[in-house]
């Protein structure tokens, strides 16, 4: 799943996305307002990491255009300030979420991880389907009563095709979900991570090519 961070404190910035990229979200980030609406007129973000006091756009004025843009994306708001009338004035603007800088960046992660489940429709906590167990939580995948050791991104892939429930996920977007702004769009990284998916997990073979349309697990 993808996620914005938007923060002009650069090292704090940095720091978060690394932190949320181990953890297989793709991560873009914005140092600025503008920057963050550029991103935002482009990309679709499950959730969006927002400090509210930005140079060049005010974060308020961020969280008003994702709130009047609709759509699915949540926002957790960042602050230096405790004052309870800052935390309500942050919700008011459509905030689902608020955290007070300093924070542990596992606390962050856990909000973020809550916030995505709220950005879907309902699913358990746990994904299941043709005999693979994964939990999104503790990052651990099963083959039957086998444990497979994955990397972030084939981690990542797994988990949209199993949250497709047996629909076909095109390569696109698998690119645009696991991945981050960078990646080069004619890439093939999405059919080697498959490819090394598929051998990790072992036989019978359960993620199936659909030529021309994409990915699926039965």
């Amino acid at each position: 799943m993808r996620v914005l961070v938007v923060e002009d404190e650069n090292v704090l910035a940095d720091a978060i996305a690394e932190w949320l990229r181990r953890e297989s979200f793709a991560v873009d980030v914005a140092y600025d307002g503008d920057a963050a609406l550029e991103r935002l007129g482009v990309n679709e973000y499950a959730v969006v990491i927002l400090d509210r006091d930005l140079p060049v756009v005010h974060g308020d004025d961020v969280c008003r255009a994702i709130v009047d843009a609709g759509g699915e994306t949540r926002v957790l708001m960042l602050t230096a300030s405790a004052a309870v009338r800052e935390r309500v004035a942050g919700l008011a603007l459509g905030a689902d979420d608020y955290l007070t800088k300093p924070f542990a960046l596992v606390e962050l992660s856990a909000r973020v991880h809550a916030l995505t489940r709220r950005s879907r429709p309902a699913a358990p906590p746990t994904l299941r389907r043709a005999g693979i167990w994964l939990d999104p939580a503790r990052h651990e995948v099963r083959r039957d009563d086998r444990h497979v050791a994955l990397s972030r991104k084939e981690f990542a892939v797994l988990a949209e095709l199993l949250r497709a429930d047996g629909a076909v996920v095109s390569a696109e977007d698998l690119l645009e979900r696991a991945w981050d702004e960078h990646i080069d769009p004619f890439t093939n990284v999405v059919r080697v991570t498959v490819m090394k998916l598929r051998r990790k997990l072992g036989d019978p073979p359960v993620i199936e090519t659909v030529p021309g349309a994409g990915y699926q697990i039965r």
